[in-house]
This record gives C-alpha cells, structure tokens and sequence, in this order.
C-alpha cells in the first residue's frame, strides 16, 4: 500500500458473496446506513447478481461495485495475472503455507477458486483501501482473509447464519483468531462462535431502519375465516430453501378444517419451488396458495400491509443450515403485523411466545396448524400481538446502535475519523 495515504484518500473494501440479493435486505440496510455515515466504502462480489428486480435501497447505496471471476476458467487472464503479481509479494509463501494446509482438510475445487478469486482481489484492489470488511464467514471469508494475508491488510468480519452452521469446526476456529475482529447477528450464532474461540467475536443485531417503512396501516379487518367472501390472508416471505420450512406450513395448512377459509401468499424464489408446487398439488390447496416469486420490498411491505397474519416456521435443513434472526420479521413487525413462527436459532430473541407472536416447536405442522386455527379465531390477539412486536421494533431493534458499533469499528481498522453517531449527527443538523 502507499505510504502517506491523506485520512480522505483510505476506503474500505466490502466483500460479498454476490451483490445485490434481494434476500440479503440487512446487507443493503448496513452498506447504506455506513455510508450515510460517511464511510468510503467499495463492494466486491464473488457472483454477479441473479435476481431480477433490485430493492430501492440498492439504488441509493452509491459504493462501486466489482466483481470477481466466479469460475476462474471464465477470466484466465485476470487470474495469471493476480498469480504473477503475488509471486513479487513478501507474504507470497506464507498463503501458500496456509493454503495447502486448508487444502488437505478441505481438498474441493471450491477452495482452488477461493485461492484463485484472492489473487485477484489482491492484485486488484486500490492501494486507498486500507481494510477489508467481509460478509460471512464461509466462502467470502476465505477470499477475505487469503487476500489480506497476502498484501498485509486487516480484515474483520460480520456472520450471519449459514457460515456459522455449516462451515467446519477447524475453519472456523482459525478465522476467528485470525480477523482483526468480527461481529454476528444473534445470541443463538454468538454462543456458536465463541465456543470455538471465546471473545473473538461482538453481538450487532441487524435491527430495522424504520424511515424506510410506512407507519402501520389502519387496524386491519376483524376476519376470523368464517366467511368464504372474506377469507383470512395468510403471508409467508423467505426463500424456497429448506430452512424455511414452507413444506411444513403446507401440510399444516392441509389439516385445518373445511370451514375455515383463508388464502397463502408466498414471496421468495429458490430452488424447492416445484416441489413446493407439486405438495401444493398434492394436498389440494392450489387454488388457496400463490407463488409470487421473488420481490422488491416496496411490493413485501406492500403484501405485509394487506395480510392478516404473517407465517414464518423456520428449522434446521439438512446438512445443519439455519436461519439466524430474519430481518423478515422486523419487516412484518413494522406493519404491526401478527406474527406466526417457529422457537428456532434467533427468532425467539425478537418474538417472546405469547408477547410480541406465536411460536411452537419446529417441525411440526400439527402444533403451527393448531396456533393458526386460534390466531384465525381471535382478531383481538392477532390485533395486540401485531401492536406489541411493533413496540419491541421501534425499543429494542434499531439499527442504530448495530451500525454505529461497526461504523466505529471499521473507521478504526480503516484509519479513518469515527463516523458520526445519531446524536452527533442530529446536533450537527441543529447547529446548520
């Protein structure tokens, strides 16, 4: 890097497993409220984006965005050069050390592109950026931390879901001590990581920026499902994938009686779709279900103030995924909508059974299809537990402290001057 960087000149550079998702709103959410901040910020993606719409906080976030070779085959070049630049660096046979040592505990043409995409983010990367800030602790953190090593940078990390539960004991724990520090978004993932290595990591929950969303609507219609004009509206948002359990949901929907009438919309895309279509099929609720797809948030926030009951029962998929706190929830709580989930990984830190929702076991359709038949039946709970997780949002889950924890701690690593906090910025506006 160049020595003599001014204070105005060091940037930050983000890495991401592919830019911009629409089920990664809590990315989007932290990359633009670090910039309203003042932090100079650019992304580097490992995928270029798959989905077709693009959420309005995408738009806003003005950060350049690069993308890496996501198939190293796909860009020789780029890669040849990244390998010739590296052999010229110092640290060159130090990653090379580490990486055979990953290699024979992990010997998969993942972690060759891992190494491959790390060369080419170190050759590539401006000598203005002075840390590297990584989402997940999987696959981006191998790139992250590769590339680090080899130009001699800094590197922290913030964990979700899935790159805790999924990523192997050995890796994890050198990661750990390896970044110069690192954060996770629930008490369920923090347990997690510090058992493998205790300290190492703080708790930011990912929290809600509430000047994005509409104040609640109006207080909803009193449907109980009795009435086959007026069936109660039923809301699920997440992706396709098993963690999210929507084949359960089916099945408990499947067992509700004749007479209790409701319609489901599902928002997500993912790779379970048809099979998700064809139990539909199966248990004879075509007519009453919609796949919607994957959308926008301004049309989820939209499907939220419409609904009368929000479905999310989440469990562990096969292979260990997870959720962690979906941000989905907050989402729907912002509408002061009623929740309806399951007591897994962080869910139970935002919803308390019986306060701010509904939770029962994950797994088991007959204890949701219970809990729905008593939600549908009684619009006075649905109405004060939709007002309830509301006020939990707005006390306990703003994104404020989240962003101001790794605004500051970035700006530190980054050798830049501490980002405004709220009330600095709001006493800043006063005195203009």
């Amino acid at each position: 890097m160049r020595a003599g960087l001014l204070l105005s000149d060091k940037r930050i550079a983000v890495v991401l497993k592919g830019y911009p998702r629409l089920s990664e709103t809590f990315i989007a959410q932290e990359l633009l409220a670090l910039e309203r901040r003042g932090l100079p910020l650019e992304i580097w993606s490992l995928r270029r984006p798959t989905d077709r719409a693009r959420h309005p906080m995408h738009a806003a976030i003005r950060a350049p965005v690069a993308y890496l070779p996501e198939y190293l085959h796909e860009a020789p070049l780029r890669v040849l050069r990244g390998l010739a630049a590296a052999t010229l660096r110092p640290r060159f046979a130090t990653l090379l050390a580490q990486f055979a040592r990953d290699l024979r505990r992990d010997p998969t043409p993942s972690r060759l592109r891992r190494l491959g995409q790390a060369l080419v983010l170190a050759r590539e990367l401006p000598a203005e950026v002075t840390h590297i800030h990584v989402h997940f602790l999987h696959t981006p953190a191998s790139v992250a931390r590769y590339a680090a090593m080899l130009t001699g940078r800094g590197w922290s990390f913030s964990a979700h879901a899935k790159d805790i539960w999924t990523t192997p004991a050995w890796e994890l724990t050198e990661k750990l001590r390896d970044a110069a520090w690192g954060v996770t978004c629930t008490r369920d993932g923090l347990a997690r990581l510090d058992s493998l290595a205790p300290g190492r990591t703080g708790l930011a929950y990912h929290g809600l920026d509430l000047v994005r969303f509409p104040a609640p609507p109006p207080p909803r219609d009193p449907r109980d499902g009795s009435d086959p004009a007026a069936p109660l509206r039923l809301l699920c948002v997440g992706r396709l994938v098993a963690k999210k359990g929507h084949d359960d949901l089916i099945d408990a929907l499947a067992s509700l009686t004749p007479d209790l009438h409701w319609r489901l919309d599902l928002i997500g895309g993912g790779e379970l779709r048809r099979a998700l279509e064809a139990r539909v099929g199966e248990r004879g609720l075509a007519q009453r279900v919609t796949f919607r797809g994957a959308l926008a948030q301004p049309e989820v926030v939209a499907a939220m103030r419409a609904a009368d009951l929000f479905i999310l029962p989440t469990k562990p998929a096969p292979g260990g995924d997870r959720d962690g706190l979906p941000n989905v929830l907050m989402e729907a709580a912002s509408q002061a909508l009623p929740i309806l989930a399951t007591a897994f990984a962080g869910t139970p830190e935002f919803i308390t059974d019986g306060a701010h929702g509904i939770l029962v076991p994950p797994r088991d359709p007959t204890a949701l299809a219970r809990a729905l038949a008593r939600l549908a039946a009684d619009p006075a709970l649905r109405r004060s537990l939709g007002e309830a997780a509301r006020s939990r949002l707005e006390r306990d889950f703003s994104e404020e402290a989240a962003v101001d924890l790794i605004g500051a701690r970035l700006s530190a690593s980054a050798g830049l001057a501490a980002p405004a906090t709220r009330a600095r910025r709001e006493l800043s506006a006063c005195a203009s």
